[in-house]
C-alpha cells in the first residue's frame, strides 16, 4: 500500500528567509506530477516552484517556492 511521502513546502520571503506554508502527506501521483509542472497553488495563492531537495535524514520532500505577483 502507498502511504505517499511528507512534503514540506517553504515560501521564499524577500528579504530572503524562509518560511514554511504547510507539511502534508501527498500521493505518488502528485509528486510525480512536479515533473510536469512549475507553478502549484496553496491556500488560493500560486507559487512558482525554485527547486526541491529529499530531506533523505527525515524522510520529507522539501520545496522552495516563490509567491506569485497577484495584480490587484
Amino acid at each position: 500500500m502507498d502511504n505517499g511521502m511528507s512534503v514540506i513546502l517553504f515560501e521564499k520571503l524577500p528579504e530572503g528567509d524562509l518560511r514554511v506554508i504547510e507539511e502534508r502527506v501527498w500521493s505518488m501521483n502528485m509528486i510525480t506530477a512536479l515533473e510536469h509542472v512549475n507553478y502549484l497553488v496553496v491556500g488560493s495563492r500560486e507559487y512558482e516552484t525554485v527547486e526541491g531537495r529529499l530531506n533523505v535524514d527525515q524522510g520529507k520532500l522539501e520545496l522552495l517556492l516563490v509567491p506569485m505577483r497577484t495584480e490587484g
